[in-house]
């Protein structure tokens, strides 16, 4: 079960947790509000913007209009990553299924001492034998720490399921994030009461 109490808010986000956030102006701009500060690779860069999809995706259009207003509004720094550095860590061995976005994200995070934001089951526990399981996050986590500490609401979680819907997307465990954070919030009104 992740905690919901706590979340980094520096960020290094893959290109799957970068949709999901982008795909909700709500949850972007309320993690925004909080303190969340976002930034990624230039091989995430590359995924995001000039990567051949493999399908049509028409709304992967929409998706790159909203990363491009918010690096040109400078809300999203991408940096490079050397090669040199991807070959320093034995990650390179165990990446399995992990993309070169998912890995660089990984290794500049390491490097730079920042929590990875990535919704991808693999590419989470990779990072969490590189990192420290409290810097591996994912967003149906920020979802349940923004709750936990009343930056959103119960029909926020709907609002965002629809947002994600609009542009083709889904969360996994945001539901589950939601349930853990009013367990949370409720244990902790309890412990204020005495």
């Amino acid at each position: 079960m992740i905690d919901v109490s706590k979340f980094e808010k520096l960020n290094v986000v893959d290109t799957c947790s970068l949709w999901n956030l982008l795909a909700s102006p709500m949850l972007y701009s309320t993690a925004e509000s909080a303190g969340v500060r976002l930034c990624s690779t230039t091989f995430v860069r590359y995924e995001c913007l000039h990567k051949p999809s493999r399908r049509a995706w028409p709304e992967r259009d929409e998706l790159q209009k909203r990363l491009r207003a918010k690096v040109s509004a400078g809300k999203i720094d991408f940096h490079g990553i050397a090669i040199e550095d991807l070959q320093d860590f034995e990650i390179l061995k165990n990446r399995k299924k992990i993309s070169t976005g998912e890995l660089s994200v990984i290794v500049f995070a390491k490097k730079t001492r920042q929590a990875v934001l990535t919704d991808d089951v693999g590419a989470q526990k990779l990072a969490r034998t590189e990192l420290d399981a409290s810097l591996v996050q994912n967003t149906a986590q920020l979802f349940g720490w923004l709750y936990f500490n009343s930056h959103v609401g119960d029909f926020d979680k709907d609002q965002v399921k629809a947002d994600l819907l609009a542009l083709c997307r889904t969360l996994k465990g945001l539901d589950e994030a939601h349930t853990e954070a009013q367990r949370c919030r409720a244990l902790a009104n309890i412990a204020n009461r005495t």
